[in-house]
């Protein structure tokens, strides 16, 4: 006869709508930080948080700073996670969770508007006729 007990993991608190929402929310809420957006700091600040019974977020840590407000960036977001709540045998467990926060700069898009000036210099009667020469206005 072979009995196979069934293996009870934890269960940990799951963002509602999984790891796409999780992004989502991430990505709608972050605000890069003036002082790193001047200083063109892009890179990855990684987070260690506990979620409480009832799907809050507590004991934000920074793991690997980035600095240039990123930090204060990563755990402002990190704070505002709402879990579903978590119950294992019937108890309310607290989980350690990890995340990684990414900063990058948005690609500025360039675009270019020129206009063509059409310059007919103006003759003396001893120079030669030279052309009509053109002039452009570069504006991004």
């Amino acid at each position: 006869m072979d009995h196979h007990k069934e293996k009870k993991f934890i269960k940990l608190p799951k963002y509602p709508g999984g790891k796409p929402a999780f992004q989502e929310f991430i990505r709608k809420n972050l605000r890069y930080p003036r002082e790193a957006a001047k200083n063109k700091i892009e890179g990855t600040v990684y987070v260690k948080y506990k979620v409480d019974g009832l799907g809050r977020v507590i004991d934000v840590k920074i793991t690997k700073s980035l600095g240039y407000g990123c930090d204060e960036e990563a755990e402002r977001v990190v704070r505002l996670l709402k879990y579903e709540k978590a119950k294992n045998r019937g108890l309310r467990v607290v989980a350690t969770m990890r995340t990684r926060i990414n900063f990058k700069l948005p690609e500025i898009k360039v675009q270019y508007q020129y206009k063509k000036e059409k310059k007919t210099p103006e003759k003396t009667d001893n120079e030669k006729d030279t052309g009509t020469t053109y002039g452009y206005t570069i504006t991004y």
